[in-house]
């Protein structure tokens, strides 16, 4: 690889960990009802994590160029908990005191497990079914969430954006055909030219400004539990506990995206997996004592990696780097944190189509038999279905059944693992 390109892939990879790490901080600062400063502190904090595991697990944890970000799946436990502690008298701070201690548990097991290699007892859990659900259901709910950033609200007529909606269809359509039809650089940096040309057609039309409220202090190091002490609930333990086997089927799933989007990549994978494992629950330990979302290795990259051409680690280290050096200073992060939030989710549902395939393909590795197409359905279908179920249909049953209840992707994918164990295939 010349320089050039290294450069150009490094700036790529950098804007892809940059595009993962903006969105979901403001939905999670919405759902808390916090602050322009206390979003905007915690999109600080979300980009020094996010740099800071993506490195550590491409260095020493399962060493491949998967980014880290804040987690979807961990999205949902926000938000489910932020109901169930508005019912049960809890104040949002207090409430998010709760989900760092959930943080710790998680990533204390995530280590237990990684650490005495016990994760690998658990590997016959994951079949290509599991798996396949698993991607599945978390495309259909990342979707919606970039849908939902694709549509902003004009702050004076109170209704969507036509025009920036459109411009965001615009940016996603412009990203497929440029991949799909283009050769040479400019297939490989698709996404890249995706997000400039969108981020440029925004300012042209006005709609590049976002009131983004952050320190005008040029280094300032993130700071430690500013959400307060954790506080531990047996609630949030049982589902702490529950949610790090989903975490195990999020790192399975990522690592085998990856080693089916890079060439001559496979091998060691029990060793990538265990590595992977407790190097993501030391990333759980750092999300809960600098207060963000969880970040975990997301499964979605392997989509950057097949549009891209993307394969060498080199250079995703350098901008995993460049992520941490670049959190570091706050108005930096204020100038990049100006992205407007329907670029970068137009240009990370494109990456959804090829997470979407690795899906489908996982899911008819084996036969489509009655067996095989009942389990599918049954848990694409339940796990889908409940994410369109009205918020408060659980309200009044014991927490931990609104915990899991709530969350489609957590009973699909159980409900997959529970069908595949006690429905065996005939010899």
């Amino acid at each position: 690889m010349n320089t050039e390109n290294k450069y150009f892939g490094t700036f790529q990879w950098f804007i892809y960990l940059l595009a993962n790490s903006i969105a979901l901080p403001i939905v999670i600062g919405n759902v808390f009802d916090l602050s322009a400063t206390e979003i905007s502190t915690l999109m600080q904090r979300t980009f020094f994590i996010v740099g800071l595991s993506s490195f550590i697990q491409g260095k020493f944890g399962h060493r491949s160029p998967i980014a880290d970000g804040p987690a979807g799946s961990w999205v949902s436990i926000f938000v489910i908990f932020a109901s169930i502690g508005t019912q049960q008298g809890f104040t949002m701070m207090e409430t998010l005191q709760t989900l760092e201690a959930g943080l710790i548990v998680t990533g204390l097991f995530l280590i237990l497990l990684g650490i005495t290699k016990w994760v690998r007892h658990l590997l016959f859990l994951f079949s290509p079914i599991v798996t396949g659900t698993f991607l599945f259901i978390l495309a259909i709910q990342l979707s919606g969430v970039f849908i939902k950033g694709m549509v902003s609200i004009d702050s004076n007529t109170g209704q969507m954006d036509g025009v920036s909606f459109l411009l965001a269809i615009f940016i996603f359509f412009f990203i497929i055909v440029l991949s799909l039809k283009s050769k040479g650089w400019l297939k490989n940096y698709a996404i890249l030219l995706g997000i400039l040309v969108g981020w440029s057609l925004f300012i042209i039309f006005g709609k590049g400004h976002r009131s983004i409220s952050i320190s005008a202090d040029w280094i300032k190091l993130p700071e430690i539990f500013p959400w307060g002490v954790p506080s531990l609930t047996g609630g949030v333990s049982v589902t702490a506990i529950l949610f790090t086997f989903l975490l195990i089927s999020n790192t399975f799933a990522a690592i085998s995206a990856a080693e089916e989007a890079i060439p001559n990549n496979r091998g060691q994978f029990h060793d990538r997996l265990n590595r992977g494992t407790w190097i993501g629950g030391v990333s759980h330990l750092f999300s809960a004592i600098f207060s963000t979302i969880a970040v975990v290795p997301l499964p979605a990259t392997a989509g950057f990696v097949r549009l891209t051409k993307q394969y060498r680690i080199i250079p995703f280290l350098f901008a995993c780097g460049i992520m941490v050096v670049i959190s570091l200073s706050p108005s930096i992060v204020g100038l990049l944190a100006s992205l407007p939030l329907p670029v970068a989710s137009a240009a990370l549902l494109a990456t959804l189509i090829e997470m979407l395939g690795i899906a489908i393909r996982s899911l008819t590795k084996q036969p489509l038999n009655d067996r095989n197409i009942t389990i599918i359905g049954v848990s694409l279908l339940v796990g889908i279905g409940i994410m369109f179920l009205p918020a408060d249909i659980f309200n009044g049953l014991p927490s931990i059944i609104q915990n899991i209840g709530k969350n489609g992707l957590l009973v699909g994918t159980f409900l997959a693992i529970i069908f595949e164990q006690l429905w065996k295939q005939k010899n």
